[in-house]
């Protein structure tokens, strides 16, 4: 399924591994409407910033030079006029993660997650979502409501409840408070982590498995 486009969304990706950060860079890219710049330090992430004035979504490597912990996650945020900036790391501590999405981060976006994945991301991000994997959410001695909907993100699961219910776009989006365009984008997303032909397919597969 093709990705969902938006108007043109302005990205700065911060990271000290070039490789990393270069590749990531052009696949994002790749996409057409987003116009990704890098920086290989902190302070050369809020210089960058401050001569843009603001990123639609600022990707932060945990562990590159001048972050000092939390501490260079607030500075972006507070430089960034409060508008997404993100953690991006391979092997950030699950305390680190929820300090850092309590503290107002748009969210977790793991280095081995796949492109696809990445990518959507990114989108949630920019649309003003709070972005983390699932597991990330669920406490850890929470059984999944289902195996076959384990893979979804509470948020995921509210728009499928939904979608089971016959609920269109528009009316999801106003009953959670959020952009039918982000809705879109959960729809797509859904589809193919389930194997969904489309909503309809979504819908019973979802029943199927006992989820409604």
């Amino acid at each position: 399924m093709s990705a969902i486009r938006t108007h043109e969304l302005k990205i700065l990706l911060a990271d000290d591994h070039d490789l990393v950060r270069e590749a990531v860079a052009t696949f994002l890219e790749r996409e057409g409407d987003l116009v990704v710049s890098q920086a290989s330090n902190l302070q050369e992430a809020l210089r960058q910033i401050k001569v843009e004035g603001g990123y639609d979504l600022v990707l932060l490597d945990y562990r590159m030079p001048g972050m000092d912990g939390l501490k260079g996650l607030a500075a972006a945020i507070s430089a960034n006029d409060g508008r997404p900036v993100a953690l991006l790391s391979g092997n950030a501590p699950r305390p680190v993660v929820e300090a850092a999405l309590a503290n107002g981060a748009a969210g977790f976006v793991p280095k081995t997650l796949p492109a696809s994945s990445m990518l959507n991301a990114v989108r949630f991000m920019a649309l003003g979502e709070q972005y983390a994997p699932a597991q990330w959410f669920a406490s850890p001695d929470e059984a999944p409501p289902n195996p076959l909907l384990d893979q979804l993100s509470p948020r995921e699961r509210q728009v499928l409840q939904r979608l089971c219910k016959g609920a269109s776009n528009k009316e999801i989006a106003r009953d959670l408070d959020i952009k039918e365009v982000t809705v879109k984008l959960h729809v797509r997303t859904l589809c193919r982590k389930l194997d969904a032909r489309n909503r309809t397919h979504a819908a019973m597969i979802a029943r199927d498995a006992g989820f409604a």
